[in-house]
């Protein structure tokens, strides 16, 4: 007697993309990076249907020109992602607010209604340089979480989109400890959280777990494993987050952690219409890496129910 195959739940509150850090790209230029064209052609080739701007300046800024090109491959973005250093209080908001509007800008323009903030690395992630302590301080977690809160508002007010906040390795919002106290002292009308499931694991924590927990904060989502083996290697030497994704930290689904398809049944239960954007950390990688691996977990994903 056979068995059945089991059929899998279609997820259809997930809209499923990829990013140029899946090509290996975290820099507006670089020659160890593949260039921007042959980015767009390869994501339409592996049949994702949206993506990111990435960092600012590697996709062209002039819209019209973006537009036309995404047009050609049938593409939309999903967000643009900007970095911020808010818990150094008011005398940063200036600068970080003319980054900001160029990004909010770009991203407006090309109908998208999210930008990923990835706070400040506490640590270089190329020579190991501590560039400041890795625990904040209680007057830091204030301008921190008031600073998000006021980019919230001012990003809402003067260009329509909704701020989600990106836990990072070697950032100061990375533990389950770490991204509760966050949470729990910023407004939910104002900051929600991109959950990226790959660095969430790397520092430690349950995704499941927050889906459950804070479903209501889960504003997007990065789709990402990390390679447990590596990771117990990385954590045991206190290797920075650059060399860790060197060394293949972040590896493609299903060969890692966590388990994609309970993640996203959690996400599906949320009820609501999420990005699940898949990201591959792997700078620097051959220019002929990325494609395969991106037509592979898109399959997976696919076969998940996404």
């Amino acid at each position: 007697m056979s068995v059945p195959h089991a059929v899998p739940r279609v997820l259809d509150r997930l809209r499923i993309g990829s990013a140029p850090d899946s090509w290996g790209v975290w820099f507006p230029d670089d020659d160890q990076q593949v260039p921007w064209r042959r980015f767009l052609d390869e994501v339409a080739e592996a049949q994702y249907e949206w993506i990111e701007l990435g960092p600012y300046g590697y996709l062209p800024t002039d819209p019209a020109v973006l537009h036309a090109e995404l047009g050609e491959r049938d593409l939309k973005v999903s967000a643009g992602t900007i970095f911020t250093s808010l818990h150094h209080g008011p005398d940063v908001w200036d600068k970080t607010w003319a980054h900001v509007s160029e990004v909010a800008t770009l991203t407006r323009a090309m109908n998208a209604k999210h930008l990923v903030v990835i706070p400040s690395f506490w640590r270089d992630d190329k020579t190991a340089e501590e560039l400041e302590p890795r625990e904040l301080t209680t007057e830091q977690w204030h301008h921190l979480n008031s600073g998000m809160e006021r980019l919230g508002k001012q990003v809402r007010e003067e260009f329509g989109l909704d701020i989600v906040v990106h836990p990072h390795a070697d950032t100061h919002i990375d533990t389950e400890e770490h991204v509760e106290r966050f949470l729990d002292g910023t407004d939910a009308s104002l900051v929600n959280l991109c959950l990226d499931t790959g660095h969430y694991a790397y520092c430690g924590g349950d995704n499941v777990k927050l889906i459950k927990t804070y479903g209501e904060r889960i504003g997007y989502l990065h789709l990402k494993q990390v390679d447990p083996d590596i990771l117990a290697d990385v954590v045991a030497k206190g290797t920075p987050f650059g060399p860790a994704v060197r060394q293949g930290v972040m590896c493609e689904p299903p060969l890692g952690v966590p388990a994609l398809p309970p993640v996203l049944e959690a996400a599906q239960e949320l009820d609501v219409d999420l990005f699940a954007i898949v990201e591959q950390d792997m700078y620097p990688c051959p220019a002929d890496q990325p494609l395969p691996i991106a037509r592979r977990t898109r399959r997976f994903l696919r076969s998940c129910g996404a």
